[in-house]
C-alpha cells in the first residue's frame, strides 16, 4: 500500500482510539474508491477480532435503490445495534431482481459499512463516518471498468439519484474524516499529505 495511504489508514485509527467495537461507515461518489480502503482499512486493522464488512452494493434494491438501501441501514440495522440488539439487512439479487433473505448481525464487533448512502440517515449513528472525493473523470473510468458495459446505461441516472441524496443529507458534512482520491491510491487532506512528505 502507498505511504499516503497508510497515512490515511492511521489517520482513521488514531480517531478511532478508545473506541470499542466501533461503526466506520465510508461514503462518496462512485468509483471513488471506497471499496478498496474498506478491504485496506480492515487488512490493517491494529485490535483483536476482524469486523464485520458490509456492502451497500449488496443492499441496494435495483438501480434506484440508493434511498431506500440509505433507509434500511439506519432503520434496520444500526438502530438496533446501538440499543445492544441484534441488527439485519436484506441482500438483492440483481439477476433476478429480487430481494432476499435477511442477514442477522450481533452487536458486540466492529463494523465497516461501505458504498452511497452510508451517511445518510444513518450517518450519526457512526462512530467515525468517512467522505471520500474524487474527481468526476477518473472515477467514472473506474467505476465502469470495475461493474462492466452493465453499468453504462445507468450510470446517470445513478448519478443524479447520487446528487439527489447529498442535497437532501449533506454527508460530506456528516463525516469526521475527508479523504481524497487518486487514481492509485486514497490519500489524507493536502495539508496533512504536504506536511507528511516535508517530514519525509
Amino acid at each position: 500500500m502507498a505511504a499516503a495511504s497508510h497515512r490515511a489508514i492511521d489517520r482513521v485509527f488514531a480517531l478511532l482510539a478508545g473506541r470499542k467495537n466501533p461503526i466506520v461507515l465510508i461514503d462518496g461518489p462512485s468509483g471513488a474508491g471506497k471499496s478498496t480502503f474498506a478491504d485496506e482499512l480492515i487488512t490493517h486493522w491494529p485490535v483483536e477480532g476482524t469486523p464485520t464488512l458490509i456492502r451497500m452494493d449488496w443492499m441496494y434494491p435495483g438501480w434506484d435503490g440508493l434511498e431506500p438501501a440509505a433507509e434500511a441501514l439506519a432503520r434496520d440495522l444500526l438502530v438496533p445495534l446501538r440499543r445492544g440488539e441484534p441488527g439485519f439487512w436484506h441482500g438483492y439479487d440483481w439477476e433476478r431482481g429480487v430481494v432476499t433473505a435477511a442477514t442477522r448481525v450481533e452487536p458486540g464487533r466492529p463494523l465497516v459499512i461501505e458504498g452511497c448512502g452510508t451517511l445518510g440517515p444513518a450517518g450519526n449513528l457512526a462512530d467515525l463516518g468517512i467522505w471520500i472525493d474524487a474527481e468526476d473523470t477518473f472515477r467514472k473510468a473506474r467505476a465502469l471498468a470495475r461493474d462492466g458495459e452493465g453499468y453504462v446505461p445507468h450510470w446517470d441516472a445513478w448519478q443524479a439519484d447520487f446528487e439527489d441524496y447529498v442535497a437532501r443529507w449533506d454527508p460530506r458534512a456528516r463525516a469526521g474524516l475527508l479523504l481524497r482520491a487518486e487514481p492509485d491510491r486514497v490519500v489524507p487532506p493536502d495539508r496533512e499529505a504536504d506536511s507528511s512528505a516535508s517530514r519525509s
